[in-house]
């Protein structure tokens, strides 16, 4: 085949990603532009009306701050668990693979799955951590009806499925470091957390910049866990921005504007990836 058509082997790729990203992302924009009740079935060119709309809308910021809250605390409860526990199977001379078999399951646990199962752990009253708390005479809150527990379980939940995830990725990263510096620096008398924080980390800081960047996108998408959970409740405490989303389209019917909100969650995620690479650039360049 001549060179001049190596775009024929390409072609097989794009029509798919076309067929499943770009023409749901386009159709997406163009239903975002519109006034659509799916209820009624009215629907009218309003331009860019529904992001007018939700930029001003209360609930939309509101739901954009749990976001942010939820997604932070969980991506740094894994890191430091995660890095905490992928030291220590760095340091273990024996069984680490078994370790590392184990720790990992949880990840693997479809999240529907895995949130049913926390949810009879942390349900109220009769729900197994109620029930060996009251056990040994500790009344339990309200894990999932009262806004701040029902925050926490949604943090802890989220750690408990994906830490294992940070674990594997930072376990690996320190296995990369140059041995000769580890030496190096056990020579002159450095500690244990002292070649951590000092010699490992910033050996394996790209990594680190990468697998926050990746946790903290999908955090912020979250959604099965706690519409298993929660519900998004009680009230809107945990009403993250694709709850919020799943409630204008197929609870409020509102199509344009839950398309309109679809379209802000991709420049919002567009954003961080868009800081992920200059972030990543100026650390090729010697910037960091």
């Amino acid at each position: 085949m001549p060179t001049e058509r190596w775009w024929l082997f390409l072609l097989p790729s794009g029509l798919i990603l076309s067929s499943v990203m770009l023409y749901p992302l386009a159709y997406a924009f163009y239903l975002s532009l519109l006034n659509y009740d799916l209820g009624s079935g009215s629907h009218a060119f309003i331009g860019l009306g529904n992001y007018a709309t939700l930029l001003t809308d209360q609930r939309f910021w509101s739901s954009l701050g749990q976001t942010l809250l939820i997604a932070v605390a969980a991506v740094g409860l894994e890191f430091c668990l995660g890095l905490t526990i992928a030291y220590g199977l760095y340091r273990l001379t024996f069984g680490v693979r078994t370790l590392n078999l184990l720790m990992f399951l949880p990840h693997i646990i479809t999240p529907v799955v895995a949130a049913l199962f926390l949810r009879w752990i942390f349900v109220g009253r009769w729900g197994l951590l109620s029930s060996i708390l009251i056990s040994i005479g500790i009344f339990p809150p309200d894990w999932l009806g009262s806004p701040n527990w029902a925050r926490l379980t949604v943090v802890l939940a989220d750690s408990w499925q994906f830490t294992p995830f940070m674990i594997l990725v930072l376990y690996a990263g320190l296995n990369t470091v140059d041995q000769s510096q580890i030496e190096a620096a056990q020579i002159d008398g450095i500690g244990i957390w002292g070649l951590l924080f000092r010699i490992m980390m910033p050996a394996i800081k790209p990594l680190i910049v990468f697998v926050l960047a990746v946790r903290f996108m999908d955090a912020f998408r979250i959604f099965d866990t706690i519409y298993v959970l929660t519900s998004g409740g009680p009230g809107t405490a945990t009403e993250t921005i694709t709850m919020y989303t799943y409630a204008l389209a197929f609870r409020l019917l509102e199509i344009g504007k839950a398309s309109a909100l679809g379209v802000l969650i991709l420049i919002i995620l567009a954003t961080l990836t868009g800081l992920l690479i200059a972030v990543a650039y100026r650390r090729e360049r010697g910037v960091l």
